[in-house]
């Protein structure tokens, strides 16, 4: 197993500190699963490793660092729409899929400390998995980060640096920091790894349902969840456990839309767009790194790419809180989302939406 950049083609060992390749392509990982086969699912194990058949490990350092993440339920909202309880994880977002796996790899190439950067929830479960690896962890947020997510990543002893201007401005103050002092770059977007935890948010639905619904709704910002879904879906799709792949319907802010402009333009690469203030913190990414391959596969799947209207995301989240489901602001970005696609499309059943966020976080 080794990383493959995904501009040269160069490969490196993944034990490598480095971020990225030489010529700045990001790493892809060269791992092939085994078919997937829920007999191979270790039903004994209740966290995301009971598939760790299918995800690339080293050694037992997962057991020491799993926190339990995963295994979140498939609940009807209506006769419609199924929602998946990512919420319902160890620091209430669907991130710690990603983290766990990652932080997990940093413990077995020997990292002693990470940096990261994130809209809130990604830098939360960074540092959470992060002190239970007793690794170091320094995370960046941009300013306006939700003071609830704030103080959960520094309950988790990890510092904290508050970044002026956009959540994109922050990502570039921590890579800076990344280049020049040689720090671990612990990103949910750089590190494929991350992928490798997201992507078994597919392989639960599965399990629990003996099948994928028509229409997947995912959030789509820097592609953490998305990514992981259409890899998911192609490995079951070559083990002949799905036949088809199902409706993908990604999930954009109005105000900060690059992959939806490039969609309707057909271009290969994101639209230049100056993101506007939005509510939908953890979508709100301008310059998506992976934007280049996240659009491969909007192409190879003729994946729509709708944009949440910002007026009515609070009303998605009343209609969502009313019916106990009580979700962040970007989660139900997703719902709004969601609700006018119906209203282009006609009723669209069999839909499962992700609850990604719980809604404490993004009381402010």
């Amino acid at each position: 197993m080794k990383y493959i950049c995904s501009k040269c083609d160069m490969t490196a060992e993944v034990s490598t500190r480095k971020a990225k390749c030489d010529c700045g392509g990001l790493w892809k990982l060269d791992f092939k699963p085994p078919k997937f086969d829920l007999s191979l699912v270790d039903r004994d194990t209740w966290s995301i490793f009971r598939y760790r058949a299918f995800i690339p490990l080293e050694g037992e350092h997962w057991r020491e660092i799993s926190l339990g993440e995963g295994m979140t339920p498939v609940i009807p909202f209506n006769d419609d729409v199924l929602l998946k309880m990512d919420y319902f994880m160890p620091t209430l977002s669907f991130k710690d899929r990603g983290a766990a796996v990652l932080i997990a790899h940093c413990k077995a190439i020997g990292v002693n400390a990470v940096v990261q950067d994130s809209s809130g929830n990604a830098g939360n479960s960074v540092a959470a998995y992060c002190t239970k690896a007793e690794i170091d962890c320094e995370i960046f947020v941009p300013e306006g980060t939700s003071p609830k997510k704030l103080n959960m990543i520094k309950s988790h002893n990890a510092q904290v640096n508050v970044v002026p201007g956009s959540r994109d401005d922050c990502a570039d103050v921590c890579r800076a920091k990344v280049d020049t002092e040689g720090k671990y770059y612990a990103n949910h977007v750089y590190n494929p790894f991350f992928y490798e935890g997201t992507k078994t948010y597919i392989y639960e639905v599965y399990e629990q349902m003996r099948r994928i619904p028509n229409h997947i709704f995912v959030p789509l910002g820097n592609g953490t969840l998305f990514i992981g879904i259409v890899k998911a879906l192609e490995e079951l799709l070559e083990s002949a456990v799905i036949e088809n792949m199902p409706k993908i319907i990604a999930v954009q802010s109005e105000y900060c839309d690059p992959l939806a402009k490039a969609v309707i333009a057909k271009e290969k690469h994101p639209a230049r767009v100056i993101p506007e203030p939005t509510i939908a913190e953890g979508i709100a990414i301008g310059v998506p790194m992976r934007g280049e391959e996240i659009l491969e596969y909007i192409y190879k799947y003729n994946i729509e790419v709708i944009t949440a209207p910002e007026n009515r995301i609070m009303d998605a989240r009343k209609a969502l809180a009313e019916k106990g489901v009580y979700c962040e602001h970007t989660t139900a970005a997703t719902y709004a989302a969601y609700m006018k696609y119906c209203e282009l499309n006609g009723k669209t059943s069999d839909c499962l939406i992700p609850m990604c966020g719980a809604g404490l976080k993004s009381d402010h």
